[in-house]
């Protein structure tokens, strides 16, 4: 699973939430939120977020409100069940700090005197470096929702190798939590002839009343309840909680799914040591990794300091990949408020609603409304389709859906004239697109192994030329045209932070870009709420489009 980027949940949780009566308008239940949170909140839906959202504290829940719909007919209630995705290591981590505490392993245990069958680097790596993602792995072990079994996924963990000395430096893991969760395995068979989800569900899962807290999205034990449908613009999302299994591809690292009144209640219980004992959460929460920039890695989450936002506040966050949801906690370790939202659709995910009003919300101030929001007048849409072609060769194939503009951008021109983003700068793209370029130049293994990909469909490779790059799933993509003596390729390229390969895809299409309109004649802005405020501008003018971002103006005429 893809780690979705920390944001400013906190700010919500320290002023939003006071109770009320709900508001005919919003689809709640029991507890209601205040009523002009609702009001406010209601704005977002209309303006694309499709989901749920639970507060509560040491007292109870305070707050669940639910908007949208959950599939094509039934509507999203606090009832539904989300994929939590990445916050599933949250989970994970809970449990190895249980084993620690029952003095079965300790932190400083290698892997591989805890998982027998296992090699290479990932056995010489020790639990604390697994749970603070400082073990070097780098890599993957498996596919989302692809058939995995134990001993394959051991072999295929075996098989990782490191980016940096053990210990010295921080690489987001999904496999280390896998190893983790293979470690559970382990402790679970030799201590009950049990295994990892029947440790999850039993001792982790479940509340001190007996209560079982959510489960998992695919096999059993299933989260209960009703599920939701993740939605992109190409439809619904391929992973629907049936996927068969073997799991062990998501095993420890994302495979959980329950409702936000779960995930919030869950988190309540386990930092107030009622799912864990309280000295193993004070041992989970004294386990850290400093950034270096305000923000600190525990365990399964990241602990923001009080000069960002004013209070301490402790997150997971997760999404992304083939559930199309997403799902982000927040606990302030001041007060014991707690925060849980999940999204199903890429309108308004969870993060970039919670990005969007955050600090609104922190300085006393109403819920503000989304930007633009303007309803889109079809035949204003259709006014605009048409290939447009800009001085210095890129093209914008611009395509009317519903009530937004579909915007492909063919040339890393077109690509760099649309792109905005909250969360990456200039400088991120370029460094990524240098990695890329650096990487198609072959030499290193990775590199080489690329490069005969490439060739399997091209042939021997003649050049490679940039074709831009765009934010997709929360990762930068940079597309290229691979050349070949056979023909030639678009594809794109995802790195993570040590150069290793996140993602590929050979034989891409042009990224896409949605705009929507902002109420002014032809005038629109990017969908992408996180980075709307980066100020992206689209105006229509008969057969000219002038684009205004943060790379500056740019003009193409149709």
């Amino acid at each position: 699973m893809r780690r979705i980027s920390i944001i400013t949940a906190a700010l919500l949780l320290t002023a939003a939430c006071s109770g009320g009566e709900p508001d005919e308008a919003a689809d709640t239940a029991e507890p209601a939120c205040d009523p002009a949170l609702t009001t406010g909140l209601s704005h977002w839906a209309d303006a694309g977020f499709s989901g749920s959202l639970a507060l509560g504290g040491a007292e109870g829940l305070s707050c669940l409100a639910a908007f949208g719909t959950a599939d094509a007919e039934e509507p999203n209630t606090p009832e539904t069940v989300f994929a939590i995705g990445s916050v599933s290591k949250a989970f994970t981590a809970a449990a190895v700090y249980d084993l620690v505490d029952a003095g079965a392993l300790d932190l400083g245990d290698r892997a591989g005197s805890l998982v027998p069958e296992l090699g290479g680097p990932a056995a010489e790596a020790t639990v604390e470096q697994l749970l603070l993602h400082t073990s070097g792995l780098t890599g993957s072990h498996g596919e989302d929702h692809a058939p995995l079994d134990r001993d394959e996924a051991i072999a295929a963990l075996s098989a990782l190798e490191t980016a940096f000395e053990p210990g010295t430096d921080y690489l987001y893991s999904n496999a280390g939590y896998t190893i983790l969760a293979l470690i559970v395995d382990e402790q679970a068979r030799e201590r009950s002839g049990s295994s990892y989800r029947d440790y999850l569900a039993e001792e982790i899962l479940t509340a001190p009343g007996g209560e079982r807290l959510g489960g998992f999205w695919d096999g059993e034990p299933a989260a209960p309840g009703p599920r939701a449908v993740g939605r992109t613009e190409a439809g619904p999302a391929a992973s629907v909680g049936d996927f068969a299994g073997p799991h062990w591809a998501m095993s420890g690292n994302g495979d959980l799914a329950m409702t936000p009144a779960d995930l919030a209640t869950w988190t309540s219980l386990l930092f107030a040591g009622e799912i864990i004992a309280p000295g193993a959460v004070e041992e989970l929460r004294g386990t850290a990794f400093d950034h270096g920039d305000g923000s600190t890695e525990i365990p399964g989450w990241v602990a923001l300091d009080a000069e960002a936002f004013g209070t301490p506040v402790v997150m997971s966050a997760g999404g992304g990949g083939d559930t199309g949801h997403e799902a982000v906690v927040a606990w302030l370790p001041d007060t014991g408020a707690v925060l849980t939202v999940a999204s199903n659709t890429d309108g308004v995910a969870a993060g970039e609603l919670l990005e969007a009003i955050g600090p609104a919300l922190a300085a006393g101030e109403p819920v503000p409304a989304p930007e633009g929001g303007a309803e889109a007048d079809p035949e204003e849409l259709r006014a605009a389709e048409g290939v447009y072609r800009l001085d210095s060769g890129g093209t914008f194939t611009v395509t009317a859906g519903d009530g937004a503009l579909s915007v492909a951008a063919d040339g890393a021109d077109a690509a760099a004239a649309l792109f905005s983003s909250g969360d990456y700068t200039a400088e991120d793209v370029a460094a990524h697109e240098d990695a890329v370029l650096s990487l198609l130049e072959g030499g290193t293994d990775l590199g080489d192994e690329e490069r005969a990909a490439a060739e399997d469909t091209v042939g021997p490779i003649t050049s490679v030329a940039l074709a831009g790059t765009a934010v997709e799933e929360s990762e930068l993509r940079t597309y290229v045209r691979i050349e070949g003596e056979d023909g030639s390729v678009l594809a794109w390229y995802a790195l993570d932070g040590q150069g290793g390969l996140a993602g590929v895809w050979l034989g891409a299409e042009p990224p896409v870009f949605t705009l929507v309109p902002t109420g002014g004649e032809g005038a629109y802005r990017q969908e992408d709420l996180s980075g709307a405020g980066a100020g992206l501008r689209v105006t229509f003018a008969g057969d000219l489009m002038s684009v205004d971002g943060p790379a500056g103006a740019a003009e193409a005429r149709r």
